[in-house]
C-alpha cells in the first residue's frame, strides 16, 4: 500500500510539471498570437499633412454661424479631436456615439467636420444629440487636412500639431490615436510592424 501511495505522489509530481511545461508553452504561444493579430488601430493614410506637422489655424464657422478657428493655439485645451463625418455615411453614425463617449473619458475637445447638405447635418445633429458640440460643415478643413474617407479622425495638440490620425470606425482605433500619442510613434501599425519585425 504504501508503494502504491509513493507511486500515485510521483506520477502526480510528473503530471503537475507536465501542466507547468504545457502553460508556459501556451503563454508563450499567446504572446506570439497577440503580436501578430494586435489591433490595428486608426488606419493611416497617406496623403494629407504628416504626424506632428500643423496647418495652422482655420478659421471657420460652425452651422450656427459662430466662428470656429480649427488647429493653431487653443487656450486651456490639451487635446483636440476633429472628427470629419457625413450624414450620408452609416459607419459615420455609427462612430458618433463611441467618439462622444471617448472625448468626454479622455477629457478631450471634440469638433465634427462635415461637408454634406445643411438640413442632412442637421437631423443627423438632432439624432445623436450632438447640439453642445461644434459641428463645422463646409470643404476648407478636409481639404486642409485632405481628408479623403470618413470616418477620419485627427488629434491635435494645443499648439495645433498633428498627434496622430487616420480612419476610424470603433472605440478601439479612436483609442489608438492616443495610445500612439502617448508612445511617441506615427502609427499603431508602425509599432505592430516593429514587433513583427522583431519577432520574425
Amino acid at each position: 500500500m504504501l508503494t502504491s501511495l509513493i507511486i500515485s505522489q510521483i506520477v502526480s509530481w510528473i503530471v503537475i510539471l507536465g501542466l507547468v511545461v504545457a502553460l508556459l508553452a501556451l503563454a508563450r504561444q499567446v504572446g506570439v498570437l497577440h503580436i501578430r493579430v494586435a489591433p490595428a488601430g486608426a488606419l493611416a493614410t497617406s496623403g494629407g499633412p504628416s504626424v506632428g506637422s500643423s496647418t495652422g489655424a482655420i478659421v471657420t464657422q460652425d452651422l450656427n454661424g459662430r466662428a470656429v478657428t480649427i488647429g493653431g493655439h487653443a487656450h486651456g485645451v490639451s487635446l483636440r479631436l476633429l472628427l470629419f463625418v457625413s450624414a450620408q455615411c452609416p459607419l459615420c453614425k455609427a462612430v458618433i456615439p463611441m467618439a462622444t463617449s471617448f472625448a468626454h473619458a479622455e477629457r478631450v475637445a471634440l469638433t465634427f467636420v462635415g461637408d454634406d447638405d445643411v438640413a442632412a447635418q442637421r437631423a443627423m445633429i438632432a439624432q445623436h444629440g450632438l447640439e453642445s458640440y461644434a459641428f463645422v460643415n463646409g470643404p476648407e478643413v478636409g481639404q486642409a487636412y485632405e481628408v479623403a474617407k470618413l470616418p477620419f479622425a485627427v488629434l491635435l495638440d494645443a499648439e495645433g500639431a498633428i498627434l496622430s490620425k487616420g480612419l476610424v470606425n470603433s472605440r478601439e482605433h479612436l483609442e489608438s490615436l492616443i495610445v500612439a500619442h502617448e508612445m511617441g510613434i506615427r502609427t499603431v501599425q508602425d509599432y505592430i510592424g516593429g514587433l513583427k519585425a522583431q519577432a520574425a
